[in-house]
């Protein structure tokens, strides 16, 4: 029997869009692999085409500069708002690097996909045109649905509830109870295998086990404020361990080795770790920008979150989510009063519970078994067979 192609893109754009993309194919795979080939895509960068590796680049230097300059990055969303989802899918693909659109067209066609299951707007842009046409399945990883995400597919996956009626109010005519669904979220599934005892993890990890420990992190590529939060912290010389995590910035990271507690504070910075998860959930308290992924990981593991930037648009609307929906979060963008908010929760602990609580409340909204099903059962309406047979089918009909 025909084993159909499901071709899951990856993008270059920040984690918030890899780690929901692995969770859902290592579900899909789990669930599905004798049914279907599934197919792991390096997009930009495995067919060699030198305009789609720069895409990617330039893909990956807005989103930088959007971190460094948040003015850059709000106009930037307020852009793709006020021109709409056709004109602002258009033009981006057309003007961040010419020549990447057609060779998108190209590469997507050589993969030869019966399904594309993407967490980035511009991998489903590439198969919506080519032919033939693949079903294409988006997750929006985001409080809201930006107008890139709004681009036509055949299924669109988002995990907020304030972020699902908002895209049924606005797009009307887009948006119907098919192609619509609310999900869980998409965190890595190891998630589930991290250990609940903070102090187990602590030392596993090498950290005081009875430490008040702030886990801080600006995403993959950690721009922010941490800096500032830990420089203050270290100079007040609080009791608490300090974890600050800089990704891919390996210049951050050089600097905080440079940077020496003055005998209170355990200051533990580390770069690009695969043990992220622990981290996080080894910890009290999160302090950094309002990143998709790292905010709902730290709701995961019952986390409080103080939010210390927004990036764009996108980032607040996420932030807000956290602070005034779920009630985990709040947002503090100075760096002294975040220290003094930390010493506030060392002083009087009862403080920090609502927040905790809040956190905990999430947990059960999390996992891609849903998502998984929905998009095998979009698959199943082009091809009829994978469907296992009903419960009590004669042989005849198997």
């Amino acid at each position: 029997m025909y084993k159909p192609r499901v071709v899951f893109p990856y993008t270059e754009a920040g984690l918030g869009h890899i780690m929901p993309l692995n969770a859902i194919a290592d579900k899909f795979e789990e669930l599905y692999s004798d049914r279907v080939e599934i197919v792991r895509s390096q997009f930009f960068t495995e067919s060699g085409n030198e305009d789609l590796k720069i895409f990617e680049e330039r893909l990956s230097s807005t989103v930088v500069r959007a971190n460094r300059h948040p003015h850059f990055g709000f106009f930037m969303t307020f852009s793709m708002d006020f021109w709409g989802v056709r004109l602002a899918s258009w033009a981006t693909m057309k003007h961040l690097k010419n020549g990447a659109r057609k060779a998108g067209y190209r590469h997507m066609a050589e993969l030869k996909p019966d399904l594309v299951v993407s967490t980035h707007w511009a991998p489903n842009y590439y198969a919506r045109h080519i032919r033939p046409r693949p079903l294409t399945v988006m997750y929006c990883p985001d409080a809201e649905m930006n107008p890139l995400f709004c681009y036509f597919c055949d299924l669109d996956l988002v995990s907020t509830p304030t972020g699902y009626e908002l895209a049924r109010k606005m797009y009307r005519r887009r948006f119907n109870d098919d192609n619509l669904k609310l999900v869980p979220y998409l965190i890595r599934n190891e998630a589930f295998s991290v250990p609940r005892d903070k102090r187990d993890l602590r030392k596993s990890l090498g950290l005081p086990e009875e430490m008040f420990t702030v886990f801080l992190a600006e995403g993959g590529y950690g721009i922010g404020k941490m800096e500032e939060i830990c420089s203050v912290v270290l100079e007040r010389d609080l009791p608490v361990t300090l974890i600050p995590v800089c990704g891919r910035n390996e210049e951050l990271y050089r600097k905080f080795l440079g940077m020496k507690s003055k005998g209170t504070t355990c200051f533990h910075p580390i770069g690009y770790t695969d043990r992220m998860l622990e981290y996080e959930a080894a910890s009290d308290l999160f302090c950094g920008k309002s990143g998709a992924n790292i905010i709902a990981e730290a709701c995961f593991f019952g986390v409080p979150q103080i939010v210390t930037k927004y990036a764009t648009n996108i980032e607040q609307h996420i932030g807000e989510y956290y602070e005034n929906t779920v009630g985990s979060a709040m947002k503090i963008f100075d760096a002294e009063k975040v220290a003094d908010k930390i010493e506030e929760f060392l002083q009087y602990p009862e403080r920090l519970e609502p927040f905790r609580k809040a956190a905990e409340s999430q947990r059960e909204n999390y996992g891609a078994e849903q998502s998984a099903r929905l998009i095998f059962d979009l698959l199943c309406t082009k091809f009829p067979e994978l469907k296992e047979p009903a419960e009590g089918a004669t042989e005849a009909e198997k």
